[in-house]
Order: structure tokens, then sequence, then C-alpha cells
């Protein structure tokens, strides 16, 4: 469905992004994570056609996104920060909405709405932050797109309604085979609903795998070695060790290609005691991006 190939993009003398390639299949969760200033906004604004890329092609069912409204009207795109019209009531975005979208439902907003508890009769500058967000997400999910991007779309929301929104999304992916891009700092919520994940530094992909095969190849292990052994230095020749920590008599081992032939590995080297950790997602990124700082 998405097709990112080679994508680079140039802002005055600087690449923010690099050689970028992505796909994304149809009715999927595709989650991008990374640092402040890794990329993310830049590659989101590529896919949504706000920005050109310099060198490489976003393809959506084959078409390119830039300067093309009949796709654009298919996507829904909710902004880390919502610059509508401040002086709109919300009742007057959504006639504007009606007018721009060709399958924008009144009926989908208003029942929405119920749970939401969007004041139509406000002005978009009299709203909070969160309620802004609110009215943004709103109104991208009347549009009834085919694909959803979504910029950190929980900023400044409550517990509860973060929750209800995730649910959302996922109905809509299960309901209508909405294909959704999302970034997010929560990587708790990027862990719960997403198919595929990407880590972004620099502005290249560092890693791109799915949640799934992630959890199975990124493992910490508690090792015991029978005798006192230079556990870095032996450690050192296996090229899947992410870090090492040593705690007394305990190690500490991040892997990002846990297999039992791992295991044998430090069983031949003395291995006494061995047991596997699961971690999370955001365990998980802030070894890669350690990892990554200190290789280059």
């Amino acid at each position: 469905m998405i097709d990112m190939k080679n994508v680079s993009k140039r802002i005055d003398d600087k690449y923010i992004l690099s050689n970028i390639n992505l796909h994304v299949n149809k009715g999927s969760i595709f989650g991008i994570i990374g640092e402040n200033g890794a990329g993310k906004t830049t590659l989101i604004k590529c896919l949504t056609g706000i920005y050109k890329v310099n060198e490489g092609s976003i393809l959506i069912d084959g078409e390119e996104i830039f300067d093309n409204n009949i796709v654009k009207q298919r996507i829904g795109y909710v902004s880390d920060e919502n610059q509508y019209f401040s002086s709109f009531k919300v009742k007057e975005l959504l006639k504007f909405y009606k007018k721009t979208y060709n399958d924008f439902s009144q009926e989908r907003f208003d029942e929405l709405n119920k749970k939401f508890k969007i004041p139509v009769e406000r002005r978009i500058r009299e709203l909070s932050k969160g309620m802004k967000m609110r009215v943004a997400i709103l109104l991208n999910l009347s549009i009834k797109p085919d694909i959803l991007i979504l910029d950190e779309p929980t900023s400044g929301l409550d517990p509860v309604i973060k929750k209800e929104i995730m649910s959302i999304i996922l109905d809509e992916v299960a309901s209508r085979g909405v294909t959704v891009f999302i970034s997010s700092h929560h990587l708790d919520h990027i862990e719960r609903i997403c198919d595929n994940v990407a880590i972004i530094k620099n502005g290249e992909i560092k890693h791109m795998s799915s949640i799934d095969d992630a959890k199975n190849s990124i493992k910490k292990l508690q090792v015991v070695f029978k005798s006192t052994v230079d556990v870095k230095e032996d450690l050192s020749s296996l090229n899947d060790v992410i870090k090492v920590e040593t705690i007394g008599r305990v190690n500490y081992i991040i892997t990002k290609n846990y297999s039992k032939d791992f295991e044998k590995k430090l069983y031949d080297m003395g291995a006494d005691f061995i047991e596997i950790i699961d971690m999370s997602l955001e365990d998980m990124f802030i070894y890669f991006v350690e990892e990554e700082d200190k290789n280059e």
C-alpha cells in the first residue's frame, strides 16, 4: 500500500532524511520511533505530500503522493501541532472539511463526539491543547480515510481519552481495513497496537521488524559463569551483542539476534546459569540508541 523507495529529503544544505526504504501493508499499523530531531515529523510530512522529496519516491497504491489531490482525499493526517484557523468555531471547521473531503461524514463525527464531547460552538483558539487534538482526530476519522497518518496523536490527552482513541484506531483497522502510520513517544502504545516498527536516528532507518520478531530476537540474558572470565572481551567477537553489564558475578547481556545457538556459545564459554528476560519496546529502543551512539 505504502512504498518509500530510496527517499532523501534535504532542507537548505542539510539532509534530514537519507535513503529511507519502507513498505507498509494495507490494513496494518506501522510505528516509527526515534529521538527528538531524528526525522520522524519530516518523514511524515513527506508521506502526506506536504514536503517534496529530493530523491527517491513515495507511492500509495503505485501513485506518487506529492501534488496528487485524488490520493490525498484518502488520507487522514493528525499533526503533533494542529494549526487550524484559530478564529473558526468547531462547527465552521466541520463545514470546511465537508467541502474539502468528498467522503466526510457528519454522522460519524456526531457519533464519535458523544464520547469526546467537543463543544462545536467554541472557537478553536478557546480550546485547550488536548481538546484541539480531539478535534483533529475526530475530523480525520470522519473523512473515512483509507490511510490514517498520526504524528504524536495522544499529546495533551488524559489517560482515559488516550485509551479510547487507541481502541477506535484498532476498530478502524479491523472493520474497514484502514492502514495506520503512527509516530509516538509513548512506546507502550506503539508496542500494544503496531504490527511493525522502525527505529529512525539521524534521518536513517537503523532497525525495522515486526513487533513479534523484535521481541523474539532482542533479548536480555542474565548469565552467571562457572569461573571468572573477561566477559566483555570474550563477547566482543559476537556481533549480535549490543551491551554487557556486570554486577558481581551476574552478567546482563543484551543481544539483537537471540537463538539457541547464541545460548550454546555462552555455555561453551563456561556459562553455568542463563535466564532470559523479556524486554519492552522502550527497553529495546534505549539499547539500540545507545549502540548507535557508541558506534558513531
